[in-house]
C-alpha cells in the first residue's frame, strides 16, 4: 500500500494499463489529475469538439488493440459523448469514457453543469464504475479498464469532481486479461463433423477474427476447407484481398461475387460474427442467404449466438482458438469437399472475375434519377464526377497498408465495393449505429495509434460538415491525415428514398451552397485540393498520402461529383405511401 491521492491512483491505474493518450477538452472537474498527465507519460490531445474525442478514442483502439480513452469536463461535455460512445459499442471498441460529474454535495440541487451522467450512456456501455468513496479509486477505475478488454465493448467511469481530492492508501491493481479459449469440446465437435460432411462449405470472416488477430488462424482453416471467404458486413479487412479465396463483403452495396457464392452454400461457417441483420439483407435484388444451409456461428458473446440467424452449432469462443481447434479436428480426415476442390476454385474465380469486369464497367448509376442528373451535369459549368470511377481510381492508388474510416452515405456505402485490405485493423465504420460525422475524426484516433501507416477518410459533404472541424486537432497536434470529401451537394441516401417511395418530392435534401471545402481546409491550415477531372484522382490522392507520410501534413481532396443515387439505403423499411386526407392525396 502506497500513500497517495485519488487524482494519482487513477492517474498511475491508467499508467498500469499502458494508456498513453487520452483525447477530450480541458475542464475544471478533472483538472487536478490532468495536471499530472504529463509526468505520468500520458498526452491529452484537445479536441474541437467531445464527440470528435469519444470517435478518436474508439479510432485508436480499433486499430491499436489497447483501450481508448475520453474525458470532458462534466455535464455539456459528458453529454457531448453519447453518440460516439455509441458508435464505439457496436463496433465493439474497448474505449473507457472518464466521466468527471458533479461534487457529491452538490448532486440533485441544480447546480452548474450538474446532469445524471449514467443514465445517459446505459444502453451503450458495457459496465459503468462510480467512484463512491475515494479510496475505492485505483480499485474502480482498474475494473472499468479490465471489463473493456472482458466485455469487448466501451465502459464508463463516473467521479464526481470532488472524489479527486484527499489522502489514501492505495495498491495499484494489475490489468487482468481474459483467456477466451475456443469453445465447447461438444460444439466444436459437431462444428468439425458438419464441415467434414459439406460439399460446399462457405466462410464468413467477421470483426472478431479482425479484434482476436485471428487472421491467420482464418486463413488455415479457410485452405484445408478449400473453401469461398466472404467478409462481413463492414469488415472487409477480415481477410486478406489478394488471396484467391476471399470473395469480397456481404450486405450492403457488398460482392455480388460473394454474394452468389455463399447463396450455394450447404454450411456456413460464421467466424467471429454475430450476422447481424443489415449485413444479411437481400442486396443488388438478390436473396442471396442460403435458406436450408446449416450454420456454424463462432462467437466470443453467448448472447449473439442464434440471435439474428437460425444456427444448427454455436460455439461461444475466441475466434482464432476455435478456428485452430477445429482445424485440429479435421487433421488427417478426407472430406466430402475434398471431391470437388477443383470445381469450387474454378467456380469461386469464375464469380470473381466476373464481379471485377461489372464494376470495371459500372461507370455511373443506370436508375433513371441518375441518368438524368448525369445530363444535368453535363449541362453544367465545370466537370462532374462519376462516384463509382472516382473509388475505383481510388482504389488503384490507395497505398500499402492504408487504414480507411468511412463515413454513412450514398457515395461511402458505395465504397464498400471498392474497398479491399491485406491485414486486420485497417477499416473503420460506424456500423450498426450509423451515424454522420464519424470518419474524420476517427481516423484521427487511428493515426494517433498508429502514426507509420497511411491514414485516410471517405465521406460526404453532409457529414464532413459535421466532423469537419476536428480538421485543427489534425493539424494543431501534429496527427496528419488525408480526408476525401464527396462532394455532391445532397443528402444522397436519403433523397434516394424520395426519388423511390415518394414521387421526388425532395424536402431538405439539398446541400447546394456553393461551398468550397478545399479553401476551408486551407483556412484551417491543411493542404486543400478540388478535384473535378477523373485523371487528376489518382495523382491528388498519392501526393497527400506522400504528404503525409514524408511531411506531416493534412491534406483535403475535395472531389466534385454528380448527383447519381445508389441502390436504396433502407428499402427494407419503408413502404409507398397512404394518404386519406383530402389535401395530401396528391402526396403518393
Amino acid at each position: 500500500m502506497t500513500r497517495m491521492t485519488p487524482s494519482e491512483a487513477f492517474v498511475e491505474t491508467m499508467v498500469a494499463n499502458g494508456v498513453t493518450t487520452i483525447f477530450g477538452i480541458m475542464g475544471s472537474a478533472f483538472m487536478d489529475a490532468m495536471d499530472i498527465f504529463a509526468p505520468a507519460g500520458i498526452r491529452l490531445v484537445p479536441v474541437v469538439h467531445e464527440q470528435g474525442a469519444a470517435h478518436m478514442a474508439d479510432g485508436y483502439a480499433r486499430v491499436s488493440g489497447d483501450h481508448g480513452v475520453v474525458i470532458g469536463q462534466n455535464g455539456p461535455g459528458i453529454s457531448n459523448c453519447v453518440t460516439a460512445i455509441a458508435a464505439a459499442f457496436w463496433a465493439h471498441s474497448p474505449v473507457v469514457i472518464v466521466t468527471p460529474e458533479t461534487g457529491t454535495m452538490g448532486i440533485g440541487l441544480g447546480g452548474f453543469q450538474e446532469a445524471n451522467q449514467l443514465p445517459m450512456f446505459q444502453e451503450f456501455v458495457k459496465y459503468q464504475g462510480h467512484i463512491n468513496n475515494e479510496n475505492r479509486m485505483a480499485e474502480i477505475t482498474a475494473r472499468c479498464f479490465d471489463r473493456a478488454m472482458s466485455e469487448i465493448g466501451p465502459t464508463q467511469l463516473n467521479i464526481p469532481r470532488d472524489r479527486f481530492y484527499g489522502d489514501i492508501d492505495v495498491e495499484i491493481p494489475e490489468p487482468m486479461r481474459i483467456d477466451r479459449g475456443p469453445g465447447g469440446e461438444r460444439t466444436l465437435n459437431e462444428a468439425a463433423e458438419l464441415l467434414a460432411q459439406a460439399e460446399f462449405p462457405v466462410m464468413v470472416s467477421g470483426g472478431g477474427v479482425v479484434m482476436g488477430d485471428a487472421m491467420a488462424e482464418a486463413i488455415a482453416l479457410a485452405e484445408r476447407l478449400g473453401c469461398p471467404v466472404v467478409n462481413s458486413y463492414l469488415h472487409n479487412d477480415s481477410f486478406p484481398a489478394s488471396h484467391p479465396q476471399w470473395t469480397g463483403p456481404l450486405g450492403y452495396q457488398g460482392s455480388k461475387a460473394a454474394m452468389k457464392l455463399i447463396s450455394q452454400a450447404d454450411v456456413v461457417l460464421a467466424l467471429g460474427t454475430r450476422l447481424g441483420p443489415f449485413g444479411t439483407l437481400p442486396q443488388h435484388d438478390m436473396d442471396y442467404w442460403p435458406k436450408d444451409a446449416k450454420i456454424i456461428q463462432v462467437d466470443a458473446d453467448q448472447k449473439m449466438i442464434g440471435l439474428v440467424k437460425k444456427v444448427t452449432v454455436g460455439i461461444v469462443g475466441d475466434a482464432g482458438a476455435a478456428a485452430t481447434a477445429i482445424l485440429g479436428r479435421l487433421d488427417g480426415r478426407t472430406l466430402a469437399c475434398d471431391t470437388n476442390r477443383v470445381e469450387r476454385e474454378a467456380k469461386t474465380a469464375e464469380e470473381k472475375a466476373a464481379w471485377e469486369a461489372e464494376l470495371d464497367g459500372w461507370t455511373h448509376e443506370r436508375d433513371d434519377f441518375s441518368l438524368e442528373m448525369i445530363e444535368e451535369a453535363d449541362h453544367e459549368e465545370g466537370k462532374w464526377l462519376h462516384p463509382r470511377q472516382v473509388l475505383r481510381e481510388l482504389e488503384k492508388a490507395m497505398p500499402a497498408r492504408a487504414m480507411v474510416s468511412t463515413d454513412i452515405g450514398n457515395i461511402n456505402s458505395v465504397a464498400n465495393s471498392y474497398l479491399r485490405f491485406e491485414e486486420p485493423r485497417s477499416f473503420l465504420a460506424p456500423m450498426s449505429f450509423g451515424n454522420c460525422g464519424y470518419a474524420l475524426p476517427t481516423m484521427i484516433g487511428a493515426k494517433a495509434a498508429a502514426p507509420d501507416r497511411p491514414a485516410i477518410s471517405y465521406a460526404g459533404d453532409g457529414a464532413w460538415a459535421m466532423s469537419m472541424s476536428e480538421l485543427m486537432t489534425a493539424v494543431r497536434h501534429d496527427i496528419p491525415v488525408t480526408s476525401i470529401v464527396f462532394h455532391n451537394r445532397h443528402w444522397g441516401a436519403e433523397k434516394k428514398n424520395q426519388v423511390d417511395f415518394y414521387g421526388r418530392r425532395f424536402v431538405a435534401g439539398e446541400l447546394d451552397g456553393g461551398e468550397n471545402y478545399s479553401e476551408i481546409a486551407q483556412a484551417m491550415g491543411a493542404n486543400g485540393r478540388r478535384v473535378d477531372d477523373i485523371d487528376e484522382v489518382g495523382p491528388a490522392f498519392k501526393a497527400a498520402i506522400d504528404a503525409q507520410m514524408n511531411d506531416g501534413q493534412t491534406t483535403v481532396i475535395e472531389i466534385m461529383c454528380t448527383k447519381e443515387l445508389g441502390d436504396p439505403f433502407r428499402k427494407d423499411a419503408l413502404s409507398k405511401p397512404v394518404r386519406h386526407l383530402d389535401k395530401y392525396k396528391d402526396y403518393v
